[in-house]
């Protein structure tokens, strides 16, 4: 175990990442492969790609990493793969699959799913849950299927996530981590088996047998096989350890391991995310995420669509920002970035609500910008779009203070947005709480990799392996005149306003749908 590495794959919406790790967190070698098309739409807000087009990119990058240092990557004791949450497949009896993935930022729904229970329609009524649920059973893409293509649903002996699939082709085993299963299907968060007769089942009732074995986090799903050895460049026999979701691993990989932390995630969606001990709902229904380590949950509020946002920006009124950046070879986000300075806190009264799309528990939410005047220009917007995601990023994290008693005392920032030390502070000051980075942007990698080590006996505890793994970088420190103007904008605005236009959100959307 000395010179041993760990091999661990990130696989992304945008890309693949093969990364080597030492017992120390440190890189030693990196390989990335940027998909040329991360989906594709037959329809309007559909996303879709084949379940293979995963597991060929990880081969390219396995590869790429090999042929860099084969003594390095001989080095490796163990592999294990993060994939991007609440993206199934349909497998044949021959371990193929049947279609095509539904990608997790799909929006198609079931017209006429399988009807509810009576008796849970009436509970979920008297609690007033009836849209969340009704939500939750329409947008499952297994209930699409079933309503749209019987005949292979019929055809299906295993639906599974696809953590599952890729961790079938490296090992032939249909099993899965307790800590992966984070998708719409009947999984009991709370006691890490499937459930029997509960709020998933009854949304999503899948028949046991096409269903996944589940396995402790830091388990070893089975060595690699000698086809899967063929195709990467793994060695043959080379254990796979079961280890987590990418948000939970990247939960970990952040050092968030106290109750008094909390993770804040900055990539494609936005999350704030508890480490906890006890098991409690974030928001009524929702369901605290099983943690790596077995004994925790990660309970968290998620904004979808998060940092897209910018790119909604820039594809729509930065083309003179994207341009310049082409041209001096960085990223637009970065031009934009140094005009963050020029906008005063609060943007001038200018207040975005960041819910381009709506989230399981607010069905009914639309995103909006509000308090325009002459004064505000491009650089006001991209602004407020970030003070909007902390917004409800704080929205989240004081809800869920309140439902678990927890304090929290310091933050830790992952995700592309984290990269700017501009947004960083920005943020310290809404939420009025330290702010860290930690030595690298590769921190839901580094979660893998503690597990990895934990699992193959390096490390002791997972405290053990953060304590020897993960460095703060920096931390940002609120300006708490800042955060004083932040929380009267959250506490006497946005939380009244949040509320106020609800209502009208959904009259507008049952307008507009009708008039369809």
């Amino acid at each position: 175990m000395k010179d041993a590495l760990a091999l661990v794959f990130d696989i992304g919406t945008q890309s693949v990442r093969a990364m080597l790790f030492d017992a120390a967190g440190n890189i030693v070698r990196a390989a990335q492969d940027v998909y040329e098309q991360p989906y594709y739409s037959h329809n309007p807000n559909w996303a879709e790609q084949r379940p293979d087009f995963y597991f060929e990119h990880m081969c390219i990058v396995s590869q790429r990493l090999k042929d860099q240092s084969p003594e390095d990557f001989a080095r490796a004791a163990s592999v294990a793969v993060t994939v991007f949450r609440d993206t199934t497949v349909c497998m044949g009896k021959d371990g193929r699959p049947l279609r095509d993935c539904i990608l997790w930022m799909d929006q198609r729904r079931a017209q006429n799913p399988k009807p509810l229970p009576a008796d849970r329609k009436a509970l979920f009524a008297l609690a007033g849950m009836t849209e969340t649920i009704e939500m939750l059973h329409r947008t499952a893409a297994c209930n699409w299927i079933a309503e749209n293509e019987p005949e292979l649903w019929e055809k299906t002996d295993k639906y599974v996530c696809l953590s599952t699939y890729l961790n079938f082709r490296l090992t032939g085993r249909i099993a899965d981590s307790s800590a992966s299963l984070m998708a719409k299907i009947p999984y009991d968060y709370k006691n890490r088996t499937w459930d029997k007769n509960g709020l998933t089942r009854c949304a999503y009732d899948i028949p046991q047998d096409k269903l996944c074995e589940i396995l402790p986090s830091g388990t070893t799903v089975g060595g690699v096989t000698p086809e899967a050895s063929r195709l990467t460049g793994i060695p043959e026999g080379l254990p796979l350890l079961a280890t987590g979701s990418d948000k939970g691993c990247e939960t970990i990989g952040l050092s968030v391991i106290r109750e008094d932390q909390a993770a804040l995630s900055f990539g494609t969606s936005c999350t704030v995310q508890f480490t906890s001990r006890k098991y409690f709902e974030p928001t009524p229904f929702m369901p605290a995420y099983p943690a790596v380590p077995n004994d925790m949950y990660n309970p968290e509020i998620q904004v979808l669509r998060g940092y897209w946002m910018l790119t909604w920006f820039k594809q729509n009124f930065a083309q003179a920002e994207v341009e310049a950046a082409r041209a001096l070879g960085c990223s637009a986000e970065e031009i934009l970035n140094k005009h963050l300075a020029d906008i005063p806190a609060g943007s001038d009264g200018l207040l975005v609500l960041p819910h381009w799309t709506p989230g399981l528990s607010t069905p009914n939410t639309r995103g909006a910008m509000i308090g325009f005047t002459d004064h505000h220009t491009k650089y006001h917007m991209y602004r407020a779009i970030i003070e909007g995601l902390n917004f409800a990023l704080m929205d989240g994290m004081y809800g869920m203070e309140r439902r678990s008693g927890q304090k929290i005392r310091h933050l830790y920032l992952g995700g592309g947005g984290s990269r700017s030390d501009e947004i960083c502070q920005i943020t310290a000051n809404m939420f009025g709480l330290p702010v860290s980075r930690i030595q690298t942007y590769e921190s839901c990698a580094l979660g893998a990799a503690v597990c990895s080590f934990v699992a193959l006996g390096k490390y002791k505890s997972y405290e053990e392996a953060i304590a020897h793994m993960v460095q703060i970088r920096d931390t940002f420190t609120p300006d708490a005149k800042e955060h004083e103007l932040y929380e009267r904008i959250y506490r006497e605005v946005y939380r009244r306003y949040y509320r106020a236009v609800t209502p009208l959100h959904k009259l507008l959307g049952a307008i507009t749908r009708k008039e369809k």
